[in-house]
């Protein structure tokens, strides 16, 4: 177990409270479980604490980067969105721009961005998730899909400004939208007459002294960047990001990701404390009782009535978490090269209320001849409109559920089989005969049957 503590802030907040976030041991058999159980090849955790110290554990004895510690380099994927906002802040703060300037005012000359009603997409709509525009931009045709943001040109985003339809009305609904917060990063960037990745560099990065936080990753950072995974393991590119970086092409470590996390959760905190604090308070509804958003991040209400700011992330191969208790102060965050979720780690390291997901059993694939596994190919009727289709190539079976994408199935044994990009598992049934007719989907406790189709 690797773990560090330094002093990474000046406390802010009275310490008559019990810390809530667990021991380093803990934190340890909460990441080692999962990592050896192959949910993540490898997982980091920082964690700030109220008197200013703070304090990493990293575990991934296979990450595929060694050191793999509080020094490695992850994609942060949305978090970034949180920087976005915050150069809003900053240039709001300026002067340069106000929240309710029409994103348009920003754009070059004659750039048609839709508007509904007679309203403008404004900053403060884009920064609250409320614009209108959809996550994905219809516009959005990836020459690689393996690395799909990096051929998105500006010509693309004016096209779809142009062309898109707007649903609703503007500021009416919160609908997470990545087009709309690279968009806003876009437009900043436009205004301060720079580039996303320099404007985020002079206001935020080189302010808090985050080194190791870019978008370029110069030759050093490369050998320290851990290779991203995909839910099944296997390696996968990573992604690139032009004309949307604002809404996720950051790469970070966990030591500048602390830095981060505690210049937002003391407010009084040099230089940046009283511009990130703008990004924090309530602003907007954001689909759920207990959530709503302030400028970029989310505010979750837990049951014992304590707010958590927080962002996550995701690329297609590394999943991210940052947040703070605004009741005791402390902030936390969670990195991982693997692209399944570290949210509930997250969550239940700053409120032990949350639950864990239960472990992973971890499973070991066989192979089975091609010939049997022949004999499981077919479709499967789980409900009139749902079934699962069994394909196969050579000596790999894939399962494909109506509408979803398609996954390889691995054998355990024979009759017996898993996913790996998901904790289920298959069991096929048999009649008398040894002849294949149905199968038993095992998903979240639930055991599926369905009928082989004739």
């Amino acid at each position: 177990m690797k773990t560090f503590r330094v002093l990474c802030g000046v406390a802010a907040f009275a310490p008559t409270l019990p810390a809530q976030v667990p021991s380093d041991s803990a934190i340890h058999a909460i990441i080692s479980a999962r990592v050896d159980a192959g949910r993540f090849a490898g997982v980091a955790v920082g964690v700030v604490g109220r008197d200013g110290a703070c304090r990493t554990v990293a575990y991934g004895p296979n990450a595929g980067v060694q050191p793999f510690d509080a020094g490695t380099v992850f994609e942060i994927g949305s978090i970034t969105k949180t920087f976005t906002t915050a150069l809003l802040a900053d240039m709001v703060k300026r002067g340069d721009v106000s929240l309710g300037d029409p994103v348009a005012k920003l754009l070059p000359p004659g750039t048609v961005v839709s508007s509904r009603d007679g309203r403008e997409i404004t900053l403060l709509d884009l920064a609250t998730q409320s614009s209108g525009l959809p996550s994905i931009p219809t516009s959005f045709t990836p020459k690689d899909r393996a690395n799909p943001w990096a051929d998105y040109s500006s010509q693309q985003l004016y096209d779809f400004l142009k062309s898109y339809q707007l649903t609703r009305g503007i500021g009416e609904k919160y609908e997470y939208s990545n087009v709309g917060m690279g968009l806003l990063g876009f437009a900043l960037a436009l205004r301060a007459g720079m580039s996303y990745e320099d404007l985020v560099a002079a206001r935020v990065l080189k302010p808090l002294r985050m080194a190791d936080t870019r978008i370029t990753l110069s030759a050093a950072l490369q050998r320290r960047l851990a290779p991203g995974h995909a839910p099944d393991g296997t390696v996968v590119k990573n992604w690139d990001f032009t004309t949307l970086a604002g809404a996720g092409a950051l790469r970070s470590t966990v030591n500048d990701m602390l830095t981060y996390i505690r210049a937002n959760a003391d407010s009084t905190s040099k230089p940046l404390g009283p511009t990130l604090a703008m990004t924090h308070g309530e602003r907007h509804a954001a689909g759920s009782p207990v959530v709503t958003i302030g400028l970029g991040w989310h505010r979750l209400r837990t049951p014992a009535g304590n707010w958590i700011v927080w962002h996550n992330g995701g690329t297609g191969g590394y999943r991210s978490f940052t947040g703070y208790s605004e009741k005791t102060g402390e902030g936390l965050v969670v990195l991982a090269n693997t692209a399944n979720s570290v949210d509930d780690i997250g969550f239940h390291l700053l409120d032990p209320s949350f639950p864990l997901q239960p472990v992973p059993t971890k499973r070991t694939e066989v192979l089975l001849p091609e010939a049997t596994l022949e004999r499981y190919v077919g479709t499967f009727e789980l409900a009139p409109t749902f079934a699962i289709a069994i394909t196969r190539e050579s000596a790999q079976l894939f399962l494909q559920a109506t509408g979803q994408p398609r996954f390889p199935l691995f054998a355990e044994k024979e009759d017996e089989f898993f996913l790996k990009v998901v904790d289920a598992q298959v069991t096929f049934t048999k009649d008398s005969a040894g002849v294949v007719t149905g199968l038993v989907l095992h998903q979240n406790g639930a055991h599926q049957p369905a009928k082989k189709k004739r």
